[in-house]
């Protein structure tokens, strides 16, 4: 058995290479690279490079679209942003730079032979998290032992975005079992924030893919659409067919627009007649004017731990502002046993006891990542289930979906007489995206802001709000915690280490009911001028 160092010494060495074949080449960062590296790129690469990397989707599209920009100058400035973000933050496992080249070619052309767009993401460059398929191309779920395992094909949902005209330009970190709030393994090392080298920039992913941790981290826009919306065929992870807990494929986007973009594309395919376990359900457009009726409710914390100052304080600041809005009702929304929840999840995680993720880590002898240990030996939720215990979570997990339903309709004022049908019922939950910021490395050990919207398969929208001020944001004196995994928690808190990091929030509706969360928040940022500051 080969040295998984030399494995993962041929893995870097892999991204490196395809780094190095990007023109022009990205010119040598200095090794001393500041904390805060946000604004390197302007420092670095050219004002043309810049002006299109950070235009939003819609903007490249429309600039695409009408001719007065190319897909391979698009994709060229793409490509070595993304090779400047690596240096930066270790984000990439591979750009491809070839295959994006090639693409974007063929769609100029195209565009100049028809006079028109190949389809709605013509030109658009779109990352990839690697544990999601592309032919030809590793498929490791960052296991170093799976490092020569690759794609038979791309996975479905790459196959529907490729015909929609995107360019896939670069593959993105992943961490060891993909079941960290953080991205880091032994085949990649770690992925750090762009505004804080010294905290996470979320995870499983290194800024995509698992949704709204790494969203939340690094200020952008990500959706958790409910399970089977998105189509899941073809990505790479242990225990497939094992779906206690329903996985999910999502957006992230730099712009809500971007978010919406995706959703209408993937679901104007009608990705069920292919993948039958999907409902025929399209993307239905849900309008939100001054003359509708909005009840949004506000879940402050969560009775297990208290976020920190800069996320109470985002949500103070939202609430004050919608409570102006004659159309909107602000109420409290109480948490329902979100500790059971915990319970729940964590024990319908690894039904084997995490003996298949284990067995994959020894394959190659490559060390238990920190966070890996933390959530699998240390979990006293997680052991092998015998057929019975699985039945019984199981029921443990309808229940309380059923019980939460039950909460959420008590929030009515009224009934129809005639078709029963609830009225004056909230229709969106706002609340942390996490107990804090971007945390400091190998810390991000409480899941529950966002596993308890996965155990009921609510779909959930991250969004930014404003960043860290620590002359404001300062610790809470003589603060009781609740218990002590909140006691815990609360120690991690650092203003001065996290002052000018990204502060998010998250909004969550009910099951299929995506379209209105993404409506609601087109709302909001019209009516209350979201997000308060200026990203990045």
């Amino acid at each position: 058995m080969r040295p998984w160092q030399h494995v993962a010494q041929e893995a870097q060495e892999h991204r490196d290479a395809s780094i190095a074949r990007v023109q022009p080449e990205v010119p040598q960062l200095p090794p001393n690279l500041p904390t805060n590296v946000i604004n390197i790129p302007h420092e670095t690469l050219g004002r043309d490079e810049i002006r299109i990397t950070e235009m939003t989707p819609e903007g490249l599209l429309g600039m695409l679209a009408s001719g007065n920009l190319t897909a391979t100058a698009v994709t060229r400035a793409f490509l070595r942003r993304a090779a400047l973000a690596q240096k930066l933050t270790n984000c990439i496992t591979e750009l491809l730079v070839e295959r994006a080249l090639a693409r974007a070619r063929y769609l100029d052309d195209y565009y100049i032979q028809q006079g028109k767009p190949l389809g709605p993401l013509h030109g658009l460059p779109v990352s990839v998290k690697e544990h999601i398929g592309m032919e030809g191309l590793s498929l490791n779920a960052g296991y170093v032992a799976w490092w020569g395992k690759t794609g038979e094909e791309d996975a479905r949902v790459l196959q529907i975005l490729w015909r929609a005209g995107a360019v896939f330009h670069a593959r993105t970190t992943q961490p060891q079992t993909l079941m960290h709030l953080e991205t880091d393994s032994n085949l990649y090392g770690v992925t750090v924030n762009p505004y804080n080298r010294d905290v996470s920039a979320g995870g499983s992913s290194g800024g995509e893919g698992s949704i709204r941790s790494p969203a939340a981290n690094n200020g952008i826009y990500g959706l958790k659409p409910t399970a089977f919306r998105v189509p899941t065929d073809g990505w790479s992870s242990t225990m497939p067919g094992a779906d206690p807990i329903a996985t999910v494929i999502g957006p992230l986007s730099t712009s809500l627009t971007g978010i919406k973009l995706f959703m209408q594309t993937v679901l104007a395919s009608k990705p069920w007649l292919s993948e039958p376990a999907l409902p025929p359900f399209p993307w239905n457009p849900f309008q939100i004017g001054p003359k509708r009726p909005l009840k949004i409710a506000i879940l402050w914390h969560d009775n297990v731990v208290m976020p920190h100052p800069p996320i109470t304080r985002a949500l103070h600041a939202l609430a004050s502002k919608l409570k102006t809005i004659p159309n909107i009702t602000v109420v409290d929304w109480e948490p329902h046993l979100h500790d059971e929840a915990w319970a729940i999840i964590s024990s319908l995680y690894f039904t084997d006891g995490g003996a298949e993720d284990a067995a994959a880590i020894a394959a190659s002898g490559e060390p238990w990542r920190p966070l890996t240990k933390w959530i699998i030996k240390e979990n006293p939720c997680v052991k092998r289930l015998g057929m019975q215990e699985f039945f019984y979570w199981q029921e443990e997990r309808e229940a309380y979906r059923k019980e939460y339903a039950k909460v959420w309709n008590g929030t009515a004022t009224a009934r129809d007489d005639q078709t029963g049908e609830l009225e004056g019922v909230v229709d969106v939950i706002l609340c942390p995206a996490g107990p804090g910021v971007a945390p400091s490395h190998n810390t991000a050990k409480y899941w529950g802001y966002t596993s308890q919207w996965n155990l009921l398969d609510y779909p959930a929208l991250v969004f930014p709000v404003c960043k860290v001020d620590a002359e404001v944001d300062r610790a809470e004196r003589g603060y009781k915690p609740m218990n002590d995994v909140d006691r815990d928690h609360w120690k991690l808190y650092d203003p001065k280490k996290f002052d000018g990091l990204p502060v998010s929030l998250q909004l969550v509706g009910r099951r299929f009911e995506d379209e209105k969360v993404v409506a609601v928040l087109e709302y909001l940022k019209e009516v209350i001028r979201l997000p308060f500051v200026e990203f990045p």
